[in-house]
């Protein structure tokens, strides 16, 4: 299985945007944000809005999605990483077998910079992050204002 690159460049369908935003809904397990949201990551990666764009990476099965990753770059370096790896997610009959690792090695081998994820420190997949790599370094706080 090959994983799709896109990007300013290659750009991505409304159909495409649509299934992954979707797929990334339905399969982001420890992601609680809504359609809108991971539609806004999907279109600032494909440079659809006004921003430094980033990458969006899908594995297919028989034009299926099984996987999808969402990068969006920050455009600073140092103190905050170029790179956010806001969603990833794995379709369940497809995880346990090497997909998340594939599209997280992707996601390295094709951002220049520093990568960070925001990810709840009870996930499981943190050990996967941390084979391939990753550092807890900060906790994140918020203020939420509705």
């Amino acid at each position: 299985m090959t994983i799709k690159t896109f990007d300013a460049f290659s750009r991505l369908s409304i159909i495409d945007i649509n299934r992954i935003t979707n797929f990334l809904f339905e399969y982001s397990d420890d992601v609680r944000d809504t359609k809108s949201a991971i539609r806004k990551s999907v279109l600032y990666a494909a440079k659809e809005v006004p921003g430094l764009g980033g990458y969006v990476f899908v594995m297919e099965h028989n034009n299926d999605i099984i996987g999808a990753t969402v990068v969006n770059r920050t455009g600073m370096n140092e103190y905050i990483p170029e790179n956010i790896l806001v969603y990833i997610a794995v379709k369940t009959a497809f995880r346990e077998k090497g997909i998340a690792k594939a599209l997280i090695k992707h996601t390295i081998k094709y951002c220049d910079g520093d990568i960070s994820i925001h990810i709840n420190k009870d996930n499981p997949v943190v050990e996967l992050f941390e084979k391939q790599g990753f550092k807890s370094r900060n906790i994140e706080m918020r203020l939420v204002r509705n």
